[in-house]
């Protein structure tokens, strides 16, 4: 193990790729999504099956980042692995994922570690998940695991991925609607049948009033594992950020903004820092605006008011930990990252305390209910084969980086 490589994510600006554990490794058996892409109905277009192998192939997804010029990779734990049945966690799989890090330090990517990216253990989400009364205690038992035997190894982590993907997702794809209601609670009932319980319930589609505050409470537990050591590193919390522009005269921006973000920015604020992880703007029209594979308006100037949001109403150190565009055109990824970029580098330039970049995606993966059409990745992916092939982005993105490097070291 390399400590200088923690030190980085303190001193020296970091640039790299993002990646989930269950959108990349493939075969996660034990998690929540996992059965609820295999039951029927499902809200899944398809299941995530063998996803990209980077279970078994990441050497080398590990080698490319590095190759491409990158210092640092943000990716995920699988708790469904580690912990398979309550109480029973697992040594190898702790090995696996200290394999992993490993890899990382050997070549000169300082690792950031998220522990939950939306999945849980099966036997978890069986027994109602975060509306559990003890959902929270339960989380930070595997917390304290995971710190014991990997925080030597962590240049950063942070405990959930868009903690507020909950709130986001009601609002973005109208959750609440009657069709919508009925449709997640067939396939909730699917899968509480499947488990043989009377109950089942997921982060991505949770119902907050009885959850949230049961999950900031397994945050604020996971933090004091981490910090708990051995390790020294920094620990944040990552949310989902819209910049939301209002229109009209009578808009309600500011309360769209606190229904989104509801008391997550709360929740950060005791953290070493923030990681925001912006895609869009949200805002009435404009008709006829540029949009993503995602749906979403082609809009990477969004980046720069959450930054600035970030730093004002959190006043933390902040990372992009994710920021990127689901496309078959690369040439407009190549635009969306240089015009993010832009955004990032005013900000800086303003005296805002942006520590890093990470780009979403490393690889062209799993993206949750839509199943592969959605590519993020700055490397496509056979879907036979698993062979990767750097896209010109890759090259584009890892430049920036490798130059960037060499000025901070200066």
């Amino acid at each position: 193990m390399r400590p200088d490589l923690r030190l980085r994510a303190r001193r020296r600006p970091l640039w790299g790729t993002a990646t989930a554990a269950h959108q990349i490794e493939g075969n996660n058996v034990n998690s929540d999504f996992w059965l609820a892409e295999n039951v029927a109905p499902t809200l899944f277009r398809e299941p995530s099956g063998d996803a990209c192998d980077s279970y078994h192939r990441y050497p080398e997804d590990v080698a490319l980042a590095a190759e491409l010029g990158f210092n640092a990779y943000r990716f995920g734990i699988e708790w469904a692995r580690i912990e398979p049945e309550p109480g029973a966690f697992s040594d190898a799989e702790l090995d696996h994922y200290a394999r992993v890090l490993e890899a990382c330090h050997a070549h000169g990517l300082a690792p950031m570690v998220t522990l939950s990216h939306w999945t849980v253990p099966r036997w978890f989400a069986a027994r109602g998940g975060f509306e559990a009364e003890d959902s929270a205690e339960l989380f930070g038992r595997f917390a304290e695991r995971v710190a014991l035997r990997l925080g030597p190894l962590m240049a950063a982590a942070t405990t959930f991925n868009e903690c507020n993907i909950g709130r986001l997702v009601r609002v973005m794809f109208r959750l609440d609607s009657p069709r919508a209601v009925a449709a997640r609670q067939a396939m909730f009932v699917a899968c509480a049948q499947a488990c043989g319980s009377d109950r089942w319930a997921s982060v991505l589609f949770a119902d907050i009033d009885k959850s949230e505050a049961h999950q900031i409470d397994a945050h604020q537990r996971a933090v004091e594992a981490l910090k708990a050591g051995p390790g020294d590193y920094p620990v944040g919390l990552t949310i989902a950020m819209q910049a939301v522009e209002g229109v009209g005269p009578d808009h309600r921006a500011q309360s769209m903004t606190e229904v989104i973000n509801g008391p997550w920015i709360d929740a950060a604020a005791p953290c070493d820092f923030v990681g925001v992880q912006t895609y869009t703007r949200m805002r009435v029209g404009p008709e006829g605006a540029e949009r993503t594979a995602a749906g979403y308006e082609f809009y990477p100037q969004a980046l720069g008011a959450t930054i600035r949001f970030a730093a004002e109403a959190i006043g933390k150190p902040i990372y992009v930990t994710e920021n990127g565009i689901a496309t078959n055109d690369d040439s407009r990824r190549i635009a969306y990252i240089d015009a993010a970029l832009a955004e990032v580098r005013t900000a800086i330039a303003d005296g805002l305390d942006v520590r890093g970049y990470f780009h979403w995606s490393l690889l062209d993966n799993f993206e949750w209910t839509f199943g592969y059409a959605q590519r993020f990745g700055l490397i496509e992916v056979d879907r036979r084969t698993f062979a990767r092939k750097a896209k010109p982005s890759a090259v584009h993105l890892g430049r920036i980086a490798r130059q960037a490097g060499a000025r901070s070291a200066r």
